[in-house]
């Protein structure tokens, strides 16, 4: 976080009082939605899941005619100390090359934004400071973690209709295996995957290295931030935070891969109904996302084996929102079209 910006949250308390302080949908809108879906120039459903995604965009937006026009893609960059442990087939110094790739315009989340009419905002948390090795010690002091939370937070554009949140972070996929296993329970391996493209060795690696982490921290299983700082990093710690100032400005939020959805799961375990305003856009490749989903109870909008993250599920989601919301508000009524209804 910059240094000249103030801490939005100055302790975990603060933060507590953020989650249980939680706009709703307005039940006005979301009927008023549902009267202009059924009397629009189409058989009933025959838009399938698209009616149900206008009409729900609908409730967050506060209109009948809900619009896509000033999406935001935030990536979050950050470096963890367990890959110290060998938990990733690339080096640590990938992240900042990649930050750079973003910052360039060079990398497939780039053309995605681009495609979809997205602002595209890339945030480096201390990337020569790696958090610690989540085995030995949390991950982030409170101080640390505050301030990441923070950065996500005020990376929010206020005028944003629409919000991915994306990351880099060689070794995050550790990360976010912990924070499933702490979360969701089960055993180490139902959440870890190939990442970056480990061996089975590596695999095998990645699991043992999950259960120290949550034995070393058995806490985290009963307290979601605690989780997050304890096992997360950064720039999971900063999604978290923009998901959150996401809620408290009613803006929808797209949900990316099993990392994206880590952090996230971490406010739904401190608040159950935390993410009541962002839609799972895909489930990834890594083979604990779709676990991860389903323990949440979101159904993904897209499934197409991939497995980037850079927000890259999520902006293509976009464009599902997009035509769902055009036509619902663009689509003329059987009366304004002078079409005889059933």
């Amino acid at each position: 976080m910059s240094e000249h910006m103030a801490r939005q949250f100055p302790t975990l308390d603060t933060l507590h009082a953020a989650l249980r302080d939680l706009p709703a949908p307005e039940a006005g809108a979301v009927a008023a939605a549902q009267a202009r879906n059924g009397q629009l120039t189409k058989p009933p459903g025959a838009l399938g899941r698209l009616e149900d995604l206008a009409i729900w965009m609908a409730g967050w937006q506060g209109t009948d005619r809900p619009h896509v026009t000033a999406p935001q893609v935030i990536i979050f960059a950050g470096n963890h100390g367990v890959t110290a442990r060998g938990v990733s087939a690339f080096p640590a110094a990938v992240t900042e090359q990649m930050v750079l790739n973003f910052q360039a315009g060079g990398a497939a989340i780039n053309q995605l934004a681009k495609t979809f009419g997205a602002r595209m905002d890339v945030h480096a948390l201390i990337l020569d400071r790696p958090t610690a090795d989540f085995t030995a010690d949390a991950a982030m002091t409170e101080d640390a973690f505050l301030d990441a939370v923070s950065t996500g937070w005020h990376a929010v554009d206020p005028q944003a209709d629409l919000l991915v949140t994306g990351e880099m972070g060689i070794g995050n996929t550790t990360s976010a295996a912990a924070l499933a296993h702490a979360i969701c329970g089960g055993q180490p391996a139902d959440w870890v995957g190939r990442g970056t493209g480990v061996d089975d060795a590596g695999l095998t690696l990645k699991a043992q290295v999950v259960a120290e982490g949550v034995a070393r921290h058995p806490h985290c299983r009963r307290d979601g931030i605690e989780a997050l700082r304890c096992l997360g990093g950064r720039e999971l710690a900063a999604m978290a935070g923009a998901i959150l100032r996401a809620r408290h400005l009613r803006i929808p939020v797209l949900l990316d891969g099993f990392i994206c959805t880590a952090a996230a799961a971490c406010l739904e375990a401190a608040q159950p109904g935390a993410l009541d305003h962002c839609l799972a856009a895909h489930v990834s490749a890594e083979s604990g996302h779709a676990p991860l989903l389903a323990y949440l109870g979101k159904a993904p909008i897209l499934s197409l084996n991939l497995r980037l993250g850079e927000g890259s599920g999520a902006a293509l989601a976009i464009g599902i929102l997009q035509g769902a919301v055009a036509c619902h508000s663009g689509m003329a009524t059987f009366a304004e079209a002078g079409v005889s209804g059933a």
